[in-house]
C-alpha cells in the first residue's frame, strides 16, 4: 500500500504495532494453576464459614455451619460446629483432633509463625471478639487466648502483613442492619498493646470483603454493604472497588474489579506479583429462587500491583463461597465453602505454587 504522506505511513505504523501488541500474548503471566482434590472433609454435607490454618506441619479446618436435614428454603435449620479436623502431610484422611472453644465460624484465618490465628466470627445468636492462637500438638490443637478485638466481627477479612495481622470490616451482630468500616491492627511482638484502631478507607462500609498481604501493604477488595429497602431485613448493595493501605502513608483506592467478587476465598494469594481472586459471588443470580442457582462464577481475577491492572487468569474448577483460603507445603488450599446458596460442600481444593514464589 502507497502512503498518501510520510506522517500517514508513521501513525499506520504505530497503530499496526499496538494493535500487535494487544492481540500477543502477555508472556509476563504465569503458568495456570494445576488444582488437584485432597482428602474431603469427614462430613457428608460440607461446612460454609470454617476457620482455615496450618501448625506444626499440619492443616486444621474447624467449625463452620451447614444444613443438614433440609434447606433453608424448605425450612431446614442452620447448624453451627465445633467439630475440629487434622490433615497431617501424606495422610489420606482428616484426623478428629479436639474442639474450637465453642461453636462459631465466619471469622477470619491467618497464619502465623506462632500457628493459625482465628479472628471474630460468630454463631446463630451472637457474633465474636476473641481471637485465639491455635496450635497442633501432635495429638490435639491446643489453643490460647490473644487480645480481643475492640468489637465483635463476623464475615470480615484480614491478613498478616510482616508481623502485623489487620482486620477489615465485617458485621456486629448476626442481625445487623449496617456493615463496618473498622480497621484494627495487632503488632505480634507486641501483644500486650492489644488491637490498635486505625483511620478507615476512604469508601463504603462493608462485610464478605476479601483481603490480601503484599509488599508491605493491606489489600481491601469488593464486599457488599447493607441498606435499608423497606423490609425488616436490609438488602445488599454488591461493591467492586479497591484499597491499599500501606503503614505510614494510609489508604489509596487502587482500580475497581472487572467485577463484583463478593465472599471469595480470603485472604487471597500473591503469585508472581499479582493478587488472585478465585471466583467470589458477582450478584447476577441474587433474584434467583434458590433452586434455580446456577453455582458461583469460577474465573479468576488477577490484579497487577505494579502498574494497577486486571485481568483474567484461567477459571478454577470449583463454585465456593464464604470460605478460607490458606498455604500449606507450597500449595493453596480452598477447604469446602458455599457451593449454592444453602448448599455446602466437603470437597478440598488444592494447587501447587511453589513454582511461583510469592513476594512476602
Amino acid at each position: 500500500m502507497r502512503c498518501p504522506s510520510v506522517a500517514f505511513c508513521i501513525v499506520a505504523f504505530y497503530l499496526a504495532a499496538a494493535a500487535s501488541a494487544e492481540s500477543a500474548p502477555d508472556m509476563t503471566t504465569s503458568p495456570p494453576l494445576r488444582w488437584n482434590e485432597l482428602p474431603a472433609l469427614p462430613d457428608s454435607e460440607g461446612f460454609a464459614g470454617s476457620y482455615a490454618g496450618v501448625s506444626g506441619d499440619a492443616l486444621i479446618v474447624a467449625g463452620g455451619a451447614n444444613f443438614p436435614d433440609k434447606r433453608p428454603w424448605e425450612g431446614g435449620a442452620k447448624i453451627w460446629y465445633d467439630r475440629l479436623f487434622v490433615l497431617e502431610p501424606a495422610a489420606t484422611t482428616w484426623r478428629n483432633a479436639g474442639r474450637l472453644p465453642h461453636a462459631g465460624g465466619y471469622g477470619v484465618s491467618v497464619n502465623t509463625p506462632e500457628g493459625f490465628v482465628l479472628i471474630g466470627g460468630g454463631d446463630a445468636t451472637r457474633n465474636f471478639n476473641e481471637v485465639w492462637l491455635a496450635r497442633w500438638e501432635r495429638e490435639t490443637v491446643t489453643f490460647t487466648a490473644w487480645p480481643h478485638l475492640p468489637k465483635p466481627l463476623a464475615m470480615a477479612a484480614g491478613a498478616l502483613v510482616g508481623r502485623t495481622l489487620y482486620v477489615a470490616g465485617g458485621l456486629d451482630r448476626p442481625d445487623a442492619a449496617a456493615a463496618q468500616n473498622a480497621f484494627f491492627a495487632l503488632d505480634l511482638d507486641q501483644l500486650a498493646s492489644g488491637w490498635r484502631e486505625l483511620p478507615t478507607w476512604p469508601g463504603a462500609e462493608r462485610f464478605l470483603a476479601t483481603a490480601a498481604a503484599h509488599d508491605g501493604a493491606f489489600f481491601l477488595f469488593s464486599g457488599a454493604r447493607l441498606i435499608a429497602d423497606g423490609t425488616n431485613k436490609p438488602a445488599r448493595e454488591w461493591l467492586r472497588d479497591a484499597y491499599r493501605y500501606t503503614p505510614g502513608a494510609g489508604w489509596k483506592r487502587i482500580a475497581d474489579l472487572p467485577r463484583v467478587a463478593v465472599a471469595a476465598p480470603s485472604p487471597a494469594p500473591v503469585i508472581d506479583g499479582r493478587i488472585l481472586i478465585f471466583g467470589g459471588d458477582d450478584g447476577a443470580q441474587v433474584a434467583l429462587a434458590p433452586t434455580e442457582h446456577r453455582g458461583f462464577p469460577r474465573d479468576t481475577l488477577a490484579y497487577r500491583v505494579a502498574d494497577d491492572t486486571w485481568s483474567r487468569a484461567g477459571e478454577v474448577p470449583f463454585s465456593l463461597v464464604t470460605t478460607t483460603l490458606t498455604t500449606w507445603r507450597g500449595q493453596i488450599v480452598v477447604p469446602g465453602g458455599e457451593a449454592r446458596p444453602g448448599v455446602r460442600s466437603a470437597r478440598v481444593w488444592s494447587a501447587p505454587v511453589a513454582e511461583h514464589p510469592a513476594k512476602k
